[in-house]
């Protein structure tokens, strides 16, 4: 059920305790007590990066490689102890995480004042004894900032929902708390959390040791551009030896990227030259693209002892690193990382005509065996008497509904005319973004070759219209006879039918039309036997 943002967030200002518990009255109670499946789902779509991270991962296995996962939390000192004197470079870019600092607070004489006039009641030496502990117990960090106000509802017998007055008013410090740094990073680089798991796995597994992992890096980017994010995702891999070789680290790069169907591929020595890599080893990889020309995809380079010797790793090891986004950025056709990260925020919105086709609907049907019978029925003689000279009248069903005898007719009372107007068999079809109603003449034979139909005609709109109100009518039957019809549809409103309000923007943002008119002129008429 759709509700008013603004009202809700003026009703929550005022009281959020009631606002939150009314909340309950928008929840379908379709959608409650119906079993499930209730409908049946499309396939969705995957994001172009997470599909590349598995197509990696099924590489890097394809390739021998065992999966890890490499520490994300990283301390300082083990950036100092990897990168050296380049170590205040890289922790530039990485960001530090803070936390909030758990205060100690006490209950004065004025601040159970403050509690017993907020709940309008005297608080026991016991309660406030026992709100004082778990305060206690919070602050030594005994309970999770999850768990206090249950804690706290639970010390003062209240309500976890009146405990917020209680962390507005009685404990404002709560509110006022800033995070504090502590000497913990986020990983900038994947090479940050190799080493620590070579120092655990070197002397366990049998050389060669060889490893993928394909996780998040986050770097602390001035700005986000076209082809920067401040994080990322690296697939990265180390190929540990007792001999290890720049061409070792070329045929991994050629084996993973070949599986992509790069069959060009080109290395060329870094000139950044990273200490933690030794002299001369690290080796930039480039793929050719036929519209991008050469575009950087990987870095490869062999680990410098002066760097594993501080893990006491006594064997070279080769590392790998892919960019996830830019291979995607190749395979996807975009050269704006931003559109293909984030397409909800940077991205064109596009919506294909198969998923505007699948946005046009009926807005009503019927819903029993008869009245389906009695839609087809009405369907079936247009078809065939659609253009008899009127004044004519054709039986289309003949039955019972809901215990009434009825019979429904296809009907123009009306001289010098057809049964059927000349629309009646137009077909919605959703072309180059837009949604039209159209003949299949030769005409339009190329917009239906092009296009995609909805596979709803005028007509069957109207039949499924006219059986929804047989219905409704035969349930009552306070009258002989019921008559629907349809003359001149100038929207989908007037002919049954219903499109999304989410292919009106797309169509309206993108300046499309949507053209559903037409002179139908069907009458039908469903009188009691």
């Amino acid at each position: 059920m759709r509700f008013n943002p603004e009202e809700i967030r003026e009703s929550a200002r005022r009281d959020f305790e009631a606002t939150w518990l009314e909340s309950v009255k928008y929840a379908s109670e379709r959608a409650i007590n119906e079993s499930f499946p209730r409908s049946r789902l499309s396939f969705g779509k995957p994001h172009p990066v997470f599909e590349t991270i598995q197509r990696l991962r099924e590489a890097y296995l394809r390739l021998g490689f065992d999966e890890v996962m490499n520490p994300v939390i990283i301390d300082e000192e083990e950036v100092k102890k990897q990168f050296g004197k380049e170590a205040l470079a890289v922790l530039d870019r990485c960001y530090y995480l803070a936390g909030l600092p758990r205060p100690d607070i006490g209950f004065s004489e004025s601040r159970v004042k403050q509690l017993n006039s907020l709940f309008n009641r005297e608080f026991t030496r016991e309660e406030i004894e026992s709100l004082q502990d778990t305060m206690h117990r919070y602050k030594k960090g005994e309970i999770d900032g999850d768990d206090l106000v249950y804690e706290i509802a639970a010390s003062i017998g209240v309500t976890d929902m009146e405990v917020t007055k209680v962390l507005d008013t009685v404990l404002p410090e709560l509110k006022s708390l800033a995070p504090i740094a502590t000497r913990s990073t986020l990983r900038s680089h994947m090479t940050s959390g190799w080493f620590l798991t070579l120092a655990s796995l070197w002397d366990k597994r049998k050389f060669p040791i060889k490893l993928f992992s394909v996780d998040r890096c986050f770097r602390r980017e001035q700005r986000e551009g076209e082809t920067r994010l401040r994080n990322y995702h690296s697939a990265s891999c180390v190929y540990c030896n007792e001999e290890v070789s720049i061409d070792d680290g070329r045929d991994i790069a050629t084996g993973l990227l070949a599986q992509f169907g790069f069959e060009r591929i080109k290395f060329r020595e870094d000139e950044k030259r990273s200490k933690y890599y030794m002299p001369g080893t690290q080796i930039e990889v480039f793929c050719h693209h036929p519209r991008i020309d050469w575009v950087e995809v990987a870095t490869f380079g062999i680990y410098s002892p002066t760097a594993l010797a501080q893990y006491d790793i006594p064997y070279p090891v080769l590392n790998l690193g892919l960019g996830v986004e830019r291979l995607a950025m190749i395979l996807n056709d975009v050269d704006d990382v931003r559109a293909l990260a984030f397409p909800q925020f940077y991205g064109s919105w596009e919506l294909s005509d198969m998923e505007l086709a699948g946005m046009v609907a009926l807005e009503h049907t019927p819903s029993t065996i008869e009245g389906n019978e009695i839609a087809d029925a009405i369907i079936r003689v247009c078809e065939e008497k659609g253009d008899e000279q009127s004044p004519c009248e054709f039986l289309a069903y003949r039955g019972s509904l809901f215990g009434t005898g009825i019979d429904v007719c296809v009907t123009e009372p009306e001289a010098d005319t057809l049964l059927c107007g000349p629309a009646y068999l137009n077909e919605v079809i959703a072309y180059e973004g837009s949604i039209m109603a159209i003949p299949r003449t030769k005409r339009w034979e190329k917009v239906f070759e092009s296009g995609i139909s909805t596979n709803i005609r005028f007509l069957d709109a109207f039949a499924a219209h006219a059986a929804y109100e047989i219905e409704n009518w035969a349930r009552e039957a306070d009258t002989p006879e019921h008559s629907v019809r349809v003359r001149i549809v100038r929207s989908g409103s007037d002919i049954n039918i219903k499109i999304d309000e989410v292919a009106m923007r797309y169509i309206t943002a993108h300046k499309r039309k949507i053209d559903i008119r037409g002179p139908v002129f069907i009458t039908v008429v469903a009188r009691k036997r």
